[in-house]
């Protein structure tokens, strides 16, 4: 059974010395003239403006994490969409009443008002 796997070692074990090898070369034959303009950071051609540590709205999180929600729901949603013509009643209930819990999630963060960034007053200003 192992067998079936020893290609792919192979070739992962190349990859990696490979990679070494042509880092640890062009650490040693390449130049290495640092100045303060190679060494400042760099953040999408904008010179960074304050301190890293700077704290943020929590909005941005939450917009992430409805992201991520969102993005799973599709997972879940996809397999049983090509195939559910096979599954019974009970599957199809029970993805309604997934959607339907996360559509309740969806209204509640639009009355907070996590999605609307231009809101003067709300919790997440």
């Amino acid at each position: 059974m192992f067998e079936n796997y020893l290609p792919i070692l192979i070739i992962a074990g190349v990859a990696v010395v490979l990679a070494i090898v042509l880092m640890s070369l062009s650490r040693l034959l390449g130049p290495f003239r640092p100045n303060k303009n190679k060494l400042d950071p760099y953040e999408s051609g904008m010179d960074p403006v304050g301190d890293a540590a700077d704290r943020y709205s929590i909005a941005f999180y939450l917009v992430a994490m409805e992201f991520i929600v969102f993005d799973l729901e599709v997972v879940f949603i996809y397999p049983w969409a090509v195939n559910f013509l096979e599954y019974g009643v009970g599957t199809i209930v029970a993805m309604v009443v997934f959607i339907l819990i996360l559509f309740v999630g969806l209204l509640y963060t639009i009355k907070v008002g996590t999605l609307d960034w231009d809101a003067k007053q709300g919790m997440f200003n």
